[in-house]
């Protein structure tokens, strides 16, 4: 009689032994319990997804005002001579604070493990709304001279370094606080705010160029936008202080895994070695939505009047639209991918801009309002799925304790290298090749790096977050839940 292997043998064990295996099985995974399951109350997540969008808001405002004013920010503070010079020298100061940001995710992101994502959130709101309002007094260089551009240098490498804590914490706040069935839907009200943030930022700069002069925009116009970034941070830090730190996090503190001696084993080399792969995946994924958003929300701008001469004011008013288009959308796809899943909805956005890209902007070469504005909408609708998503998908990858370091450091890191460099890659490219078409080869690429993401990634929708216990919109929910569990 033959002797059954390892394997056979593992296999016919709960045939064989049913009580026992299911014992075993059961202590391993113990039956979830009422108080084990988190239900948080919607008056209290609205609450927190309006704080964590407005910062987003603010964040992605005060990005925003400077690509919008990229061209005018490159007269002021950069010496006269060559408009392409000036223009690259704008665009290289605008990527400079994303190379501080993996530093801001490196110091905040672990910082928010450890004392808790409320206090992080509220300090980065302070010191980003601090630098963009300096930014806004600092003189020309017609004025101070070299000492301009460098004073702009520094201010942006604070607004870098402030906001490097700033997305990793708002999108763990929002999925820490969010029902698992309904955390695409308020997952997306986060890029709604960056939504918000950009359409705010170009349509105060539409504004100001439509109604002032060359002189006068140049002179003191385009401070405006960067001095009402100060009432709009002490909204938002108003906003922050008035929450409680998320459920997740204070079940944590409860339960002792935040204790003094294990908050000092978790420093941000640890993050690494423990969470690479996530990481991997999570630097995969945002170079594919920031290559593709920044193409679209920042570049775009100075694309169409720079390279192709297209009136500014028309690009900025084409964009603005386009961006209330999604805005319009975007819960909606967020809601949906609360029933489909994540994947399916990222693979779409990738494979759109893969297919569309050089239609697209073949078509806004054609130059005129319509073809413009279709290419430019074509490009939004394969956005789309990116926005409305990613920040539902990115903190599902890491598990409580380390979620805030772990997809702040990943995050920024992706951002510093991919995305704010892509208004300056893409312009170099075109200055070096002569070819218009850059920036659609550009995003194709970003394309097939986000079709391996999704392909690769695990489906994470109306499931726990790692390390977290579930959590529900109503008591009725977790009772039905341990019910289920008896069946």
């Amino acid at each position: 009689m033959p002797v059954p292997t390892d394997v056979e043998a593992s296999a016919s064990a709960p045939s064989r032994h049913h009580l026992l295996w299911r014992a075993v099985q059961r202590r391993k995974n113990p039956p979830l319990r009422r108080s084990d399951i988190t239900v948080t109350e919607e008056k209290t997540v609205r609450k927190a997804v309006k704080a964590a969008a407005l910062g987003n808001a603010m964040e992605w405002f005060d990005f925003g005002i400077y690509s919008y004013l990229a061209v005018t920010i490159g007269k002021v503070f950069f010496p006269s001579g060559n408009g392409t010079a000036q223009v690259l020298s704008s665009l290289a100061t605008f990527a400079v604070a994303f190379l501080v940001r993996p530093v801001g995710g490196m110091f905040f992101g672990p910082l928010g493990d450890r004392i808790g994502r409320k206090k992080v959130l509220s300090f980065t709101m302070i010191m980003m709304a601090s630098s963009t309002l300096a930014i806004g007094l600092i003189p020309g260089y017609a004025a101070i001279g070299f000492w301009s551009p460098a004073l702009l240098i520094l201010f942006r490498m604070l607004q870098g370094f402030s906001t490097g804590g700033e997305y990793g914490g708002a999108s763990t706040f929002i999925a820490e606080y969010a029902p698992d069935k309904r955390r695409g839907y308020y997952g997306s009200f986060l890029e709604f705010g960056t939504l918000i943030g950009y359409t705010a930022a170009a349509g105060l700069v539409t504004i100001l160029t439509v109604t002032l002069a060359d002189s006068s925009m140049n002179s003191w116009g385009w401070r405006i936008p960067f001095l009402a970034a100060a009432p709009i941070g002490l909204v938002g830090l108003y906003l922050r202080l008035k929450l409680d730190d998320t459920p997740a996090f204070q079940k944590l503190e409860d339960e002792g895994a935040t204790s003094a001696g294990e908050r000092e084993s978790l420093p941000f080399w640890q993050v690494f070695r423990t969470q690479w792969r996530a990481m991997a995946l999570c630097i995969a994924l945002v170079a594919a939505y920031n290559i593709t958003d920044y193409m679209l929300l920042s570049y775009m701008p100075t694309y169409l009047s720079d390279t192709l001469h297209y009136s500014s004011t028309s690009a900025l008013v084409s964009i603005i639209i386009v961006m209330l288009v999604l805005m319009a959308a975007i819960t909606f796809v967020g809601r949906y991918s609360d029933r489909i899943g994540r994947k399916p909805v990222l693979m779409a956005g990738s494979v759109g801009f893969l297919v569309l890209a050089v239609p697209c902007f073949l078509l806004i070469k054609q130059g005129g309002v319509v073809p413009v504005f279709a290419g430019l909408l074509l490009l939004g609708l394969c956005l789309l799925p990116y926005v409305s998503v990613m920040s539902a998908s990115l903190p599902a990858l890491f598990p409580t304790n380390v979620r805030y370091g772990s997809l702040s450091i990943a995050f920024n890191i992706s951002v510093s290298l991919f995305g704010g460099t892509t208004p300056l890659v893409t312009e170099g490219l075109i200055s070096s090749t002569g070819d218009d078409l850059m920036p659609a080869y550009y995003t194709m690429l970003a394309a097939v790096v986000g079709i391996i993401a999704a392909a690769v990634m695990k489906e994470t929708a109306r499931k726990p977050l790692e390390g977290s216990p579930p959590a529900v919109a109503t008591k009725e929910e977790a009772i039905a839940l341990v019910e289920s569990q008896r069946s």
